[in-house]
């Protein structure tokens, strides 16, 4: 593959041009290798595509970010177990949240009428602090957690980029936590 010139065959050529130069180009050829065997695995573990597609885009970010500092020896295996734990931490977290349509034939007691006061109470501070955000930042926030959506789908969405849509909505996050603590 040809960056600035040179043609890196190997893994190893490719993982050591980058740790040399910082280049993410180089780490994008890297992981581009890889995008569909991941993606295949995601899916195995995940059962469904977006859930896999954020899977894999969540990986590549953390291998980004993350990179060992001791030589890797086989990369491709360390990109294997990175998007294994993920998955499997996904459907941990999945399993243990409770199904929303279990929960509308239970009866309210008064405690649980005090702690749906205080959750509505919530939810209309945080639509509040919502609409004091950054265009951008509201944007991805509402359609990420709201409407559930994916990085990919508010990137397409929006003509966003990819760190573009990371950084709104981590930056949002963190002004909407700001914004919430100043009420108090």
């Amino acid at each position: 593959m040809p960056t600035g010139g040179t043609t890196y065959k190997t893994d190893e050529e490719l993982l050591s041009a980058f740790r040399k130069s910082g280049d993410n180009t180089l780490m994008g050829v890297l992981l581009q290798r890889y995008t569909m065997l991941l993606l295949g695995v995601a899916m195995k573990y995940l059962k469904d595509k977006n859930a896999a597609e954020d899977a894999v885009q969540q990986v590549f970010m953390k291998a980004i970010s993350h990179l060992p500092k001791d030589d890797i020896q086989n990369f491709k295996g360390w990109l294997y177990v990175l998007l294994r734990n993920y998955c499997l931490q996904q459907l941990r977290d999945k399993h243990y949240h409770t199904d929303e349509s279990t929960l509308y034939n239970v009866s309210a007691t008064d405690e649980d009428k005090d702690e749906r006061i205080w959750r509505e109470t919530t939810l209309e501070a945080m639509q509040d602090a919502i609409q004091k955000l950054e265009p951008e930042q509201k944007q991805c926030i509402q359609r990420f957690y709201m409407q559930q959506q994916s990085y990919k789908q508010i990137m397409e969405q929006t003509n966003f980029t990819f760190e573009q849509v990371k950084s709104y909505i981590q930056n949002g996050k963190r002004n909407l936590k700001l914004i919430l603590t100043q009420k108090k």
